[in-house]
């Protein structure tokens, strides 16, 4: 293992570059030469990539996005794409490869592996939706930037006594609109992991509130279910309270990371550089329980997450 590569793919998620900075800090410190390969598994099809060195990341670990930036590449996916990408490799001299991102970069990584080129996979998404992976780089910053909007939506829905019914992201996972919800004191959280009715769920919720002289609500939505539109207008007719829809949309990607998406992004890289100078290959990087663990990548896209019901049941009993 002479020289790596490494690329941030798919949706960006505050943490990459501190992840991105691991990779390189480490792979340099242990003799290696790093290519930072920009656009994801298009820039390597392309060969769009430039050799770093130990300034190439300086003051980046508290910045948001990727400094490689980011992309989805369906060319990637086809055969004539990933020889283009190998054949990349080879005249490179690349001997392994750093993929920071969500489940369908893994897809990416497991398929570059098959063709001869190892990869480590780093978990790199605001929506926490990798099941081998306690917290992936970028959750906790995005959940505290939507408490921060909805602090803020909350300050102006009290000072008219509305209810304020608010989109988060998350794609198909309810884990970010769960924790930001608690976090919130939200009156209802609806997400997909749940079963909910909207009358019993959110209308008669807010008149059970009413009674006891609670005049402002937020009701937090994943974007799983969207509607928050209708869902506002509805609220308003049957309980008559002025409400109003906000979808947060991709103010959720950005911002300074956490000191804790800052710590879990370095541990991960470093340890994704380890398994490479060891050998290793199609794995993926985690922590679970504080511990840094690491999978095979089919038993990772394999493995199923679930939502804590009994946290979920809480948030409901005690934002009543």
């Amino acid at each position: 293992m002479k020289t790596i590569g490494v690329l941030t793919s798919g949706g960006d998620a505050p943490g990459m570059n501190a992840a991105i900075r691991a990779v390189v800090r480490a792979g340099i410190e242990n003799g290696l030469t790093v290519y930072g390969i920009r656009r994801g598994y298009n820039g390597l099809m392309e060969d769009d990539m430039y050799q770093m060195d130990l300034r190439s990341v300086s003051d980046i670990i508290n910045r948001g996005g990727t400094i490689l930036y980011s992309a989805r590449s369906k060319r990637f996916m086809t055969e004539e794409g990933m020889q283009a990408a190998v054949r990349t490799c080879r005249e490179k001299g690349i001997d392994g490869i750093v993929v920071i991102g969500g489940d369908g970069s893994f897809r990416g990584a497991r398929d570059l592996s098959l063709h001869g080129v190892p990869c480590i996979a780093i978990p790199g998404t605001i929506d926490n939706d990798i099941a081998c992976c306690d917290r992936t780089i970028g959750f906790d910053t995005a959940m505290n930037t939507v408490v921060e909007m909805v602090d803020r939506i909350r300050d102006t829905t009290e000072s008219h006594d509305r209810c304020a019914v608010v989109e988060v992201m998350g794609r198909g996972a309810g884990y970010l609109v769960l924790g930001a919800g608690i976090a919130c004191g939200a009156t209802s959280i609806l997400m997909p992991e749940v079963p909910f009715d909207f009358e019993r769920d959110v209308i008669e919720r807010m008149k059970r509130t009413q009674r006891s002289k609670k005049v402002h609500f937020v009701i937090m939505v994943s974007e799983a279910i969207g509607g928050v539109h209708d869902m506002a207008k509805r609220i308003q007719e049957e309980t008559g309270v002025e409400s109003r829809a906000t979808v947060l949309g991709h103010v959720q990607r950005g911002g300074h990371p956490t000191a804790a998406d800052r710590i879990l992004a370095s541990r991960l890289g470093y340890h994704a550089v380890e398994l490479l100078l060891a050998g290793a290959s199609n794995r993926v990087v985690a922590t679970q329980k504080d511990k840094i663990l690491d999978f095979d990548i089919y038993e990772a896209l394999n493995m199923t997450k679930s939502i804590d019901t009994n946290l979920y049941k809480m948030a409901m009993e005690i934002s009543i």
